[in-house]
């Protein structure tokens, strides 16, 4: 038909080229040239926007501290020591402690990531310490108190009179897994398999993609198929373990701190806190405990080193 012809060419054209790829970066590209390349790595491995927001800040700090054209390989542990000092003494602003820490822990990634990528052959930023840190260690419990504990909450559950078996629930649970308090409180029933009853596993659910990480499958003590059994009889949860709200357990917590006759308050903390020592002390592999507690590499650098400190202190 007249005026009617097949087009030479699709309408939509064709897609446009992909962009050639950037090159790698090597140890005498100038120091502000990596931090794109970085930032695509924060981004890729899924980091918490306010963590690469500050990490960009404080890198943009030691750039415009160090030149943004030095090359990546003349950035020595010297001139990272004379920065960490200029932070502290010679910018006219005070640096707090904790500021001064997350800026060497931003350092460490950074220079870590460069090193691990092959564009430097060692790490500069290793040799860093974090100095500002102040904060006290937290407390745990002895394993005398987790026995004196534990026969507290056992008397609980097997008592001729008004039995409950949630106090013990919760401290075993607590004790073994190490979770978290909202973690606790979001755990449905069906979250828990206990149909090896000699071998009852917890799976710890995270849905946002960026939380991926966090979801765990954790193993429960071996007695705690009859002690489940026996809470849910008594209080008979139709969808989550725990149907109440957190003070009500942090109440249940206070109420064993008193029983018991502890020097510190029990709570969710102190558990998570006494079971990532506990496990350090059986010889777990760091890598095992960080996933087992759900941490990011980054979260795991400063809490591995209170686990450490934590180990060493007399039992």
């Amino acid at each position: 038909m007249a005026g009617h012809q097949l087009e030479l060419f699709p309408t939509g054209g064709y897609p446009a080229p992909e962009p050639p790829p950037k090159p790698a970066l090597a140890a005498g590209d100038p120091l502000e040239g990596a931090l794109e390349p970085f930032t695509e790595y924060m981004r890729q491995k899924e980091f918490a926007e306010n963590t690469v927001k500050s990490f960009l800040n404080d890198l943009k700090l030691f750039i415009e501290f160090a030149g943004g054209k030095t090359p990546l390989q003349e950035c020595s542990t010297h001139k990272l020591r004379q920065f960490t000092e200029h932070l502290q003494h010679g910018r006219g602003v005070p640096c707090s402690a904790k500021s001064l820490d997350r800026r060497i822990t931003t350092l460490k990634v950074f220079f870590g990531w460069l090193t691990e990528k092959g564009v430097l052959e060692s790490d500069p930023a290793a040799p860093l310490v974090h100095r500002g840190a102040t904060s006290p260690l937290p407390h745990i419990l002895s394993d005398a108190q987790v026995e004196r504990l534990l026969t507290v909450t056992r008397s609980m559950r097997d008592a001729d009179e008004a039995p409950d078996a949630r106090p013990h629930l919760l401290v075993t649970l607590l004790l073994a897994t190490g979770i978290k308090k909202a973690e606790c409180m979001r755990i449905a029933l069906d979250h828990i398999n206990y149909s090896d009853p000699e071998h009852p596993v917890l799976y710890v659910h995270y849905e946002r993609p960026r939380q991926r990480f966090k979801a765990r499958r954790l193993a429960l003590p071996t007695d705690w198929s009859p002690t489940m059994q026996a809470y849910l009889q008594r209080y008979q949860p139709r969808e989550r373990l725990f149907e109440c709200t957190p003070r009500n357990l942090e109440y249940v917590l206070h109420n064993l701190t008193v029983v018991t006759g502890l020097p510190e308050p029990l709570t969710f903390e102190m558990l998570r806190w006494t079971s990532a020592v506990r496990c350090h002390r059986a010889g777990m592999d760091p890598e095992r405990l960080r996933k087992r507690l759900g941490l990011s590499r980054i979260s795991w650098r400063e809490t591995s080193t209170i686990i450490q400190a934590l180990a060493e202190e007399p039992l």
